[in-house]
């Protein structure tokens, strides 16, 4: 039976809480308030870990200066890491905003965008969206 979760993903989750739980409790910087670790991907060979974070202040100036003390902060993150958990050699960190929750609440808006344009021509066509769905169950 093969293995539910190969040991670079095991890795990945240990970096992922240790990680979060360091920049909330260890680094001190006005710059990284409110910062979330989305997800960690490691490499197979351990040596090198892909942190992707968020930002309550998602403005490009608030995110490039984030990334900013990140990077400066992270040999001091890699050396508390390295204490927090059991590997011969701690990968490598590389923090990378994470812009996937800002693109989904830009796809949302766009979805709900083109239902409200569809309900409007149709409403200003006589017809309904509901009328529309039933002729097309009735020709079937």
């Amino acid at each position: 039976m093969p293995r539910e979760f190969s040991r670079p993903d095991r890795v990945a989750q240990q970096i992922q809480k240790e990680v979060a739980v360091i920049l909330q409790r260890e680094v001190r910087d006005p710059r990284l308030s409110l910062v979330t670790v989305s997800a960690v991907e490691v490499t197979r060979d351990l040596a090198y870990a892909k942190v992707f974070v968020t930002f309550l202040d998602d403005s490009e100036d608030a995110v490039k200066a984030s990334l900013e003390a990140l990077e400066e902060h992270v040999s001091y993150v890699r050396h508390l890491l390295a204490k927090a958990m059991r590997l011969r050699a701690v990968p490598e960190l590389r923090f990378h905003y994470d812009g996937s929750l800002r693109e989904g609440l830009r796809m949302t808006e766009l979805a709900t965008k083109a239902v409200k344009d569809d309900k409007q021509k149709a409403e200003a066509s006589g017809r309904t969206l509901v009328d529309d769905a039933e002729q097309e169950k009735e020709g079937e």
